[in-house]
Order: structure tokens, then C-alpha cells, then sequence
């Protein structure tokens, strides 16, 4: 059986009232696996990390973690719950330098100097930079700047919303190679992507949206290979009615 550490129920929630983006979205991520989430434009994929995080009011359905219900728990009591929150976007504090930036991620930790030095091992480059800003970092940097902060908080579980979002393929690559590792190491992901052949390439399950709602999912190396996932791109196709 296999071992869930996240199941969205029938999710539906947006950002105005009455006005739904998702419509009864589905999913369960298992645990020490990368889930990724892809789909056209406007599918409701960062609606959806969002709704799971708090940032958005669920109207229907129920997000569980570990069996507990989290539906519309607020995002400052994420960690609590064993989940961090990547946003793609205005994930760092630019004007502060990087080690100041690691300091407050880890300032409820009991360990925090020994998680530091844990952090820095695992990203070289942040500690080789640490007294500079992190605004003057590259955007692949950044990201790894970004997800040690969320690693801070000792996770079970992180989403991240398009962290290869404006970098160079190279960089791109990197960081995702850099989620497939953290699976390795016990961390579960949960991926909103849209560079979809290199996620596909690394995620071991992957969910399809389209106009708010679940298309199909299976085995990301299947879907890599299915035709389907082409027409629904282009618009062509949908699985579930309208």
C-alpha cells in the first residue's frame, strides 16, 4: 500500500468568493516521493500549492497531512504541520545577506548552529557567499538559498511553485536535480512545474490540470509518453466535462 503523506479531497477554492479557480481537484502524495503538477496556463496550479498552504480559503473538500486535517489552516502554522512553502517569487530577502537570511529560517530551532553548518555542507556555494547579499546571487543560487531556508524547518513535506521559473536550462537543471535529491533523503515534494519534460524525467508520480481541474495522473515516465498529454496542452482534450 502505498504509504500517503498528503491527500487533497475535492478541493475547490479561488481567490474570490463564488468564483472558483479549482473544481473538486484530487490528489495524494506519498511520502519520500516527488509529485509534480503540470498543465496548460491557468490550469490552477499554483491555486492549488496555494489552497494547501493556507494562502487561499478552501470553500469545499479537505487537505489532510499525515492523516490530519489541515483545511484552512493558516500559512504561519504550516511548519507545525511538517510542511514548508517555496513560493517562485520573492522567496529570499534580497537586501539581507545570506547568512542572515539562513539565521531567521532557523530561528525556532533549538539546533539552529548545528542545523547552519548542516546547511552549508549540503550548499556549498551559500557558504562560501554567506556574507553576501542575496540579491547578489544568480537565480539558480538563489532557488538553493530558497530551499535551504524551507529545509530549515525540518520538513516532511515541501512545495515548491516553478523554482526553474526564468533560469538558464543549465540552472534549470540543477535545481531540479536538486528536488530529486532532497527525495532521496526522506523529504517529500510536491512540484508545480512548468518545464514538463524535465520534471517528468525526475518525478515519480505526475497530476495533469486543465481550467481548474484534475485531467489525469499517473507514473510520471508513463506520462512522458502519452500522446494525450499533448492534446491537452494544445486544448484539444479534457477528461472530465466542462
Amino acid at each position: 500500500m502505498p504509504d500517503t503523506l498528503l491527500t487533497v479531497d475535492a478541493v475547490t477554492a479561488g481567490y474570490v468568493q463564488d468564483l472558483p479557480i479549482l473544481r473538486d481537484v484530487s490528489m495524494n502524495v506519498e511520502r519520500a516521493k516527488l509529485t509534480v503538477i503540470i498543465g496548460p496556463n491557468g490550469a490552477g496550479k499554483s491555486t492549488l500549492i496555494k489552497a494547501v498552504v493556507g494562502l487561499l480559503s478552501i470553500s469545499k473538500g479537505t487537505v489532510k497531512a499525515e492523516g490530519k486535517d489541515i483545511t484552512g489552516l493558516s500559512p504561519d502554522r504550516m511548519t507545525d504541520a511538517g510542511i514548508s512553502y517555496v513560493p517562485q517569487t520573492d522567496n529570499v530577502f534580497r537586501t539581507l545577506k545570506i547568512q542572515q537570511n539562513l539565521d531567521l529560517a532557523l530561528q525556532k530551532q533549538a539546533n539552529a548552529a548545528e542545523k547552519l553548518a548542516e546547511l552549508y555542507d549540503r550548499f556549498p556555494v551559500l557558504a562560501d557567499k554567506r556574507r553576501e547579499k542575496a540579491g547578489s546571487l544568480s537565480g539558480g543560487q538563489r532557488q538553493f538559498l530558497a530551499v535551504a531556508m524551507a529545509l530549515a524547518a525540518n520538513p516532511s513535506l515541501i512545495l515548491m511553485d516553478e523554482p526553474s521559473a526564468g533560469l538558464s536550462p543549465k540552472a534549470a537543471e540543477e535545481v531540479l536535480d536538486l528536488v530529486k535529491q532532497l527525495t532521496g533523503q526522506g523529504v517529500t515534494i510536491l512540484l508545480v512545474e512548468q518545464n514538463v519534460k524535465q520534471a517528468l524525467k525526475r518525478a515519480d508520480h505526475c497530476y495533469v490540470l486543465a481550467e481548474g481541474r484534475n485531467q489525469i495522473d499517473g507514473p510520471a515516465a508513463e506520462l512522458l509518453e502519452d500522446p494525450a498529454l499533448g492534446r491537452i496542452y494544445l486544448g484539444g482534450e479534457r477528461r472530465v466535462p466542462a
